[in-house]
């Protein structure tokens, strides 16, 4: 077994930078060690045609099965593949931020491990980005997955595109190439790894979509369920309020504030008004109740949305996942 070698994060990134690549493919894995020689393959066959200088970078993101073995095993036979090791299963976000943080392609395409993204469609995605763009997102077209992940996943594509204002058809596929310039000036965290077009064009790059081909999964199972589509949601939440009103926050707390106020004030004056005229307001706790669950909610709203701006200003991603060991 290779072991790590014994020198700092700093160190190892200062050695790193000496070493520029044309292309980096950086691909988060969990438990695929059934896909990843003949990924590695495909992959070896897709670039020699066109990359003269590239690395592979396999995140390990905790898997409990053989895959850093294998990951090895393929180091060993050829050194353009590197390796990361999490300590624990820690999420994609994660495993794409250490990816992009020890990268050193002018070029960064991102894919899964599951065979479902077709390595062959890599030169497309370089071309698309000569004609200018800073980030171009793949869109599966004709995607091989059943209906239960397919509908909500439009629902979620529809919503998110509505309240982003960013017109890309799949904001979930993993398949994406970027500029360097991109990866190094966006933070992930949570389930953001899905939002990662839209922080781009919140930053002024320019963001494009392909349509690229879906294979069905050959083995293993799909790693995305109800839970993770609750908190992509909930991370859309995030985004929106990062993206709009990270620098005016009094604009949203400011408009729903005076509309609750307002509110408030059309009740007290229509109790007034009842009061006026001898009629008993006294015995309404239903309305007393409204305006407390009012309350409470936007207050318990307010202080999650300003927790994410504490959070996004320091960073945590860093702090998100542990290292175990590299192949390098």
């Amino acid at each position: 077994m290779r072991k790590a070698s014994k020198i700092t994060e700093k160190e190892r990134l200062e050695r790193r930078d000496n070493s520029q690549k044309e292309l980096s493919i950086i691909i988060p894995l969990f438990n695929e060690e059934k896909n990843l020689a003949s990924l590695y393959s495909e992959l070896k066959s897709a670039l020699k045609s066109f990359a003269e200088s590239y690395e592979i970078i396999f995140v390990d993101d905790g898997s409990a099965d053989n895959s850093w073995s294998v990951l090895e095993r393929l180091h060993a036979a050829d050194k353009d593949i590197k390796g990361i090791q999490f300590r624990k299963n820690s999420g994609k976000a994660a495993a794409l931020s250490a990816g992009f943080k020890y990268a050193q392609g002018k070029v960064i395409v991102t894919m899964d491990a599951d065979l479902q993204d077709d390595p062959a469609e890599i030169p497309k995605f370089i071309k698309k980005l000569d004609e200018g763009y800073d980030l171009v997102s793949g869109w599966r077209f004709e995607r091989q997955d059943s209906i239960s992940k397919t509908l909500p996943s439009k629902i979620f594509n529809y919503l998110t595109s509505r309240l982003t204002r960013i017109r890309i058809h799949d904001f979930n596929c993993g398949f994406k190439a970027y500029r360097q310039g991109v990866i190094k000036d966006i933070e992930l965290y949570g389930e953001l790894h899905r939002y990662i077009p839209v922080l781009a064009h919140w930053k002024g790059y320019k963001v494009g979509e392909m349509k690229v081909k879906h294979h069905p999964r050959a083995h293993g199972k799909s790693k995305y369920g109800m839970v993770r589509l609750f908190r992509g949601f909930t991370d859309l939440l995030t985004v929106t309020f990062l993206t709009r009103y990270m620098q005016k926050p009094l604009h949203l707390f400011g408009a729903v504030g005076l509309l609750l106020f307002l509110l408030g004030f059309v009740v007290n004056v229509y109790f007034v008004v009842l009061w006026l005229l001898g009629r008993g307001i006294w015995l309404r706790p239903l309305l007393l109740l409204g305006v407390l669950l009012m309350l409470i909610g936007f207050q318990v709203v307010s202080t999650g949305l300003i927790g994410e701006i504490i959070v996004s200003s320091r960073g945590r991603t860093d702090d998100e996942y542990s290292i175990k060991r590299f192949l390098e």
